[in-house]
């Protein structure tokens, strides 16, 4: 007779499995940032042509500034087919979000570099001047900054494209930084607003150098225009390197999850660590110790309050008696 160690599993382990596909996309955003990526890469070689013609740094920063956001958009609109393409891969453990993270991370480097390439040509430029076609320039200017308005009009509102928050009376702790929602969705907006920004600037230069004679102020607004886009580089690299290393326990929600497992005043969490899985879903892992130990389920309802909470693992241990207790109950 076959004992019953060596008897096959005839439990149901269906109710302690599931998917990780925690975040469900952004296919409105995905959309729209391959619009918008047609309309750079066309006014990206306008711009350029133009530059080259007529001279004018500001108008040949605008371009290759473009040109590189075009590079940065590509990025972005492949992370998001590639999460979405993998979204059912078992080989991803907890999902294929951070993909698009990682393609805010390279965006971000990719404004970093074109922030220090403008930075030294225009410097360059300071010490040579050189002459300016400022009419056509301008006219170019324009038509790039018009393009970069409605760009930024086809990204505004798609944050919440393919994402929604349920209502039903449960605490979502929404004092979450909502800078996490799509940082693949941020770091394509934030690449069109520096083009609009240098196309601002340099259209100011222009202007300046056209009815004032300041030709020295085209180079000066690419230094200024470079220290922008660096600043807002460093902002966009910061939050999603924060996102891929996985720093999350200063978020509010650590504190709340930590307090509601130890609201019986007997367990205490021991470890808890806490990563974001999607835009704003989060995994934990806690190990808990008690006095009277309570199964692990009894601890889970304890945290059904927090929806952001997409996969919990718990782990629950009897506290350890002191020698002194031993010794005591022996005695008795």
């Amino acid at each position: 007779m076959a004992s019953a160690r060596s008897r096959p599993h005839a439990h149901d382990l269906s109710p302690w499995q599931h998917g990780h596909q925690f975040d469900a996309g952004n296919r409105s955003g995905e959309a729209r940032t391959r619009w918008v990526l047609a309309l750079t890469l066309v006014t990206m070689l306008a711009e350029i042509g133009a530059g080259w013609w007529t001279g004018s740094m500001a108008l040949l920063a605008d371009g290759w500034h473009m040109g590189t956001h075009a590079l940065a958009l590509a990025v972005a609109a492949l992370a998001y087919w590639l999460a979405r393409r993998h979204a059912h891969d078992a080989r991803f453990a907890f999902g294929t979000w951070k993909i698009e993270v990682l393609g805010s991370f390279a965006s971000a480097v990719v404004l970093a570099v074109v922030a220090l390439g403008i930075a030294a040509e225009s410097v360059l430029r300071l010490w040579r001047s050189e002459p300016i076609a400022v009419e056509a320039a301008l006219a170019v200017a324009v038509i790039g900054l018009a393009v970069n308005l409605v760009s930024a009009w086809l990204l505004h509102g798609a944050e919440h494209g393919g994402h929604e928050h349920p209502h039903d009376g449960h605490d979502h702790d929404h004092d979450h930084d909502h800078g996490h929602h799509d940082l693949n969705l941020r770091a394509a907006y934030v690449h069109v607003l520096t083009d609009a920004l240098t196309s601002v600037l340099a259209i100011g230069a222009l202007a300046g150098a056209w009815w004032l004679g300041w030709w020295w102020l085209d180079p000066m607004v690419g230094v200024l225009g470079a220290v922008v886009i660096a600043v807002w580089a460093v902002g966009l690299m910061r939050d999603s390197s924060a996102v891929l290393l996985d720093r999350e326990m200063d978020h509010p929600l650590a504190r709340r999850i930590r307090e509601d497992l130890e609201s019986d005043g007997d367990a205490k969490v021991a470890d808890l660590h806490l990563w974001r899985v999607g835009r704003d879903q989060f995994a934990a892992i806690a190990c808990l110790v008690a006095d009277a130990p309570l199964a692990p389920s009894a601890y889970r309802e304890r945290l059904q309050r927090h929806r952001q909470l997409a996969h919990v693992s718990l782990e629950v241990n009897r506290c350890p008696r002191s020698p002194d207790e031993i010794r005591g109950s022996g005695a008795g």
